[in-house]
């Protein structure tokens, strides 16, 4: 592509500014009632007020001044936020259809090009979920199969974890393996060692682009993506992408050198006949071409991995911060399970640790501003007119810590999901996956995945922070990226006798 000279740049981008500044204050000149919020000074918008490291401390905070239904501005990027267990189920749940658009932002579109599930939109978002969805059904998400595979894995998880023989490590990148070895599991047929070197560069390519997404380079960029060539973060978010896509051409071009219609073995497989069979009937319209493919699995690779190898991070730091709830979870696993494997359907015998996993994934709270929505119409919600194709932030920090939900928001407390005899409460305020159109589409899997991989540790090993380090010493803050992970800790994995 060829670049314009610097005199070009220094007369066009005065006028884009100026032709930006104009086009977001029309949403501010409308006569309908628009979500209230704070005067955005021109060019940076609000920015001044955020903590661009965890904005959505900022965006809970303003809630408070401005109501569960207020507007902020990044750059010439009007947003609207929504706050609160009501206002968000009201948005994403009762007026599904008119918030299922996912918003269109730079860098999303820039690195997948609207393909894919998680970032594309309009039909091509339909098409593709449609056959996600099946695909993963097929491939055994929700059944026997993928229970086996899941149980399989964690024989490895439990070797690599003795290995270490109660000594301290670090577990970000033997999680991120166990984990994504399900989702590759069903995504190329196979599994890979947990010292592989191009499992491992992948999975680091991942976690380094999931912490570059929350960075404020990146947010920068999103702003002004006119100045792209500034910002460091895009340009290694992007080169890391490229490394990942040529990855996933080389292994689907080897797939299609031994494809059988008769024999299809994994969920590229499925995506490759389907193409044959859309090209057989000459559609005009077709979804099922190699950017899709590519999309598609570095969706379900990354989503797939990060989200619940991160909740069961928390999950062993939650464990050593609170050796009492361990000890709880233990003694239920062995009066109910004893030495036995540990099998889905031992969730509805296991109350106790079935709390515990749930008041995890509330409490660590990974994905707090959910993933970007837009309306997909005019619409009105709690009294106000949001415009169609607004970009609209579903806060699921104010859902899962709403004080008018929970009893501790801010403690971990597993008798949130408890009644008075000990039995399991389902909250509808749990909403850790989001809800609605575009509520995550491998949450049957990540459910079979925290339980039997958290059972299965609990089984077998008590955790304890390294060496000279107490459990008040143990830091619960979030680190910085698009989702919320553990800062990075040591632990020790010391086995039951």
């Amino acid at each position: 592509m060829a670049w314009m000279d610097p005199l070009s740049v220094l007369f066009l981008f005065p006028l884009a500014i100026a032709f930006l500044w104009k086009m977001s204050n029309l949403w501010n000149s409308s006569s309908q009632n628009l979500p209230p919020g704070p005067k955005p000074l021109p060019l940076i918008g609000n920015l001044h007020l955020m903590d661009v490291k965890r904005p959505y401390r900022t965006l809970l905070k303003l809630s408070e001044q401005y109501g569960p239904v207020f507007s902020v501005q990044l750059g010439f990027q009007k947003m609207v936020v929504l706050a609160g267990y009501e206002t968000v189920k009201e948005a994403l749940v009762n007026q599904a259809d008119a918030f299922a658009e996912r918003a269109s932002i730079p860098i999303f579109e820039e690195g997948t090009g609207g393909y894919g599930v998680v970032f594309s939109h309009g039909e091509n978002w339909k098409v593709m979920r449609r056959f996600t969805l099946t695909t993963l059904r097929d491939y055994g998400m929700g059944r026997r199969t993928i229970e086996d595979r899941i149980v399989k894995e964690c024989h490895f998880l439990i070797q690599k974890f003795e290995s270490y023989k109660g000594k301290p490590f670090e577990n970000t990148v033997i999680m991120n393996t166990a984990v994504a070895n399900i989702i590759v599991s069903i995504l190329f047929g196979k599994r890979y060692e947990y010292e592989d070197s191009t499992f491992v560069r992948l999975l680091n390519l991942i976690n380094e682009n999931i912490r570059l997404l929350g960075s404020p380079s990146v947010t920068l960029f999103n702003m002004f993506p006119a100045l792209g060539f500034l910002f460091g973060g895009r340009r290694t978010a992007l080169s890391n992408k490229v490394e990942l896509d040529n990855f996933i051409q080389d292994t689907f071009l080897e797939r299609l050198k031994e494809l059988d219609v008769n024999d299809q073995r994994n969920f590229i497989d499925a995506f490759l006949i389907r193409q044959q069979e859309e090209k057989n009937k000459n559609k005009t319209n077709n979804f099922f071409h190699n950017e899709n493919l590519k999309a598609l699995v570095i969706n379900l690779f990354s989503a797939g991995t990060e989200t619940t190898s991160t909740t069961l991070r928390w999950g062993l730091l939650l464990m050593m911060k609170y050796p009492e709830i361990q000890n709880k979870v233990q003694e239920e696993i062995a009066k109910v399970i004893g030495s036995a494997q540990p099998q889905i359907e031992h969730r509805s015998k296991l109350p106790y640790t079935d709390a515990v996993i749930h008041e995890v994934q509330r409490f660590a709270n990974i994905l707090p501003m959910d993933l970007p929505h837009a309306t997909t119409t005019d619409v009105t919600l709690k009294g106000y007119f949001i415009p169609k194709g607004t970009h609209i932030v579903p806060l699921l920090y104010s859902v899962l810590y709403d004080e008018s939900q929970w009893e501790k928001p801010l403690k971990f407390y597993p008798e949130h999901f408890l009644d008075s005899e000990g039995k399991f409460l389902k909250r509808d305020a749990f909403m850790p996956f989001s809800a609605g159109r575009r509520i995550c589409a491998g949450e049957t899997l990540a459910k079979m995945e925290l339980f039997l991989f958290f059972v299965s540790l609990l089984q077998r090993f008590t955790f304890q922070p390294a060496p000279g380090t107490s459990k008040e010493d143990l830091d619960l803050s979030r680190a910085v990226g698009f989702t919320s992970p553990p800062i990075p800790y040591y632990l020790c994995a010391l086995p039951h006798s």
